[in-house]
């Protein structure tokens, strides 16, 4: 028995070591993620969870009654209208899918996938359009309206920007005399208090016909604009004054038209704003550019010019498909920042264009303090949270899987 049981006694040793050294190392990995974990739970979960908790409340000031989904009732106006709005926004990842299939897949499904991609695409199409007109008809106008100026924020800014510091990054790149002046140069609007930009940016564009913007467009022969006080889409003023030209030169009256709706476009009010905020972000973005330029292989140049590639064949097919993770960590970082977009639109808004520079964030802001509804206000920082969330994952499909590949 004793000459059985040594090697067992001789292998339980090492079994046992092994067993304390795991487990010293699982509560260390714990112990070394927990601060982190802990404050992201803290600062990042919790507002979150109680936000949700309010918005079930009827809450202004103080907490009062349960009143479940009444709040978000409120905002939205109706669920169906919602439901076929936010399903709309899920078809078009679906359609996403279908497509990015289709060019995977065998000679079968390539053949249809496109055709499903498309009729699903239209019918997200259809779903959003029709569930947004039953929400206005019913839910909050001001909220609803400060989405729509949001999307046109987002989607007249991010692009712009991203375009811009990519054509600058590109330029910096080159090691020119002087870059790195134009670096600093183009990086300062950025670490400006974005009060004081706003502020001056708010003289210069003020609508006297003596300040300096309208000064410029006086020596290009274009009229004085009101900028930051105009609440007319930028659109329809672009047409008529086409439109009064060509009467000018015709010697006839001159006919003038008027836009509405989503088409329509954002006022000159908004886009002024946006301006100034493609002026803050495009150096930031110009920055990370140039880290990620510093990070692709030398090598793929030097093949591309063996191959015979020139210089706009290298930027098409090395830089840009090379900087893919870098355009996807600014694109979602430039959406989610312009949806959550405050300080500089709060500062640059006049009472004289009533709500046509709010954004969500602003109503948002409103409707806490102004109109003290705690619980309605939360409510629709959920909103908002579930469509940046969205337009999170639709990035994600977009942009990180060409990443990824």
């Amino acid at each position: 028995m004793q000459e059985s049981a040594s090697p067992l006694g001789r292998d339980a040793g090492p079994r046992r070591r092994r067993r304390v050294r795991w487990r010293g190392e699982w509560l260390t990995g714990y112990a070394m993620v927990f601060p982190a974990t802990a404050l992201i739970a803290i600062f990042g979960l919790f507002p979150i969870g109680y936000a949700i908790y309010m918005s079930l409340y009827r809450w202004r000031i103080r907490q009062g009654g349960f009143v479940g989904l009444d709040n978000y009732e409120k905002v939205l106006g109706d669920w169906g209208g919602a439901a076929a709005f936010f399903g709309g926004l899920a078809l078009i990842l679906v359609a996403h899918h279908l497509w990015t299939r289709a060019f995977r897949a065998h000679a079968g499904w390539r053949r249809y996938g496109p055709l499903f991609g498309a009729v699903t695409l239209l019918s997200a199409g259809i779903a959003i359009a029709l569930g947004w007109g039953r929400m206005v008809e019913a839910g909050e106008a001001r909220f609803l309206g400060g989405l729509i100026r949001t999307t046109y924020y987002g989607f007249l800014s991010v692009p712009i920007q991203i375009a811009l510091a990519l054509v600058l990054a590109s330029l910096l790149f080159q090691r020119l005399r002087g870059s790195e002046t134009f670096r600093m140069l183009f990086f300062l609007p950025y670490v400006t208090p974005a009060v004081a930009g706003a502020a001056v940016y708010a003289a210069l564009f003020s609508p006297r016909p003596e300040r300096p913007v309208n000064t410029v467009l006086g020596w290009l022969g274009i009229p004085a604009q009101d900028w930051l006080f105009e609440t007319d889409p930028v659109l329809e003023l672009i047409a008529n004054g086409v439109l009064a030209r060509v009467a000018r030169l015709a010697g006839t009256e001159p006919i003038e038209v008027a836009l509405s709706g989503f088409w329509a476009g954002p006022s000159l009010a908004l886009v002024t704003i946006i301006v100034f905020g493609i002026w803050t972000y495009t150096g930031y973005n110009a920055v990370i550019f140039l880290a990620g330029l510093a990070n692709i292989p030398r090598d793929l140049y030097e093949a591309a010019e063996i191959d015979g590639a020139n210089g706009r064949q290298r930027f098409l097919h090395v830089t840009i498909p090379m900087l893919s993770p870098v355009t996807f960590y600014l694109t979602v970082l430039g959406f989610i920042g312009t949806f959550q977009a405050f300080t500089h639109l709060y500062v640059m808004r006049v009472p004289a264009t009533r709500d046509a520079v709010d954004t969500a964030s602003v109503v948002i802001f409103d409707t806490f303090y102004k109109r003290n509804d705690f619980s309605l206000a939360a409510a629709q920082s959920i909103v908002l949270f579930v469509i940046i969330l969205i337009l999170t994952l639709f990035n994600q499909r977009v942009l990180g899987g060409r990443g990824a590949r």
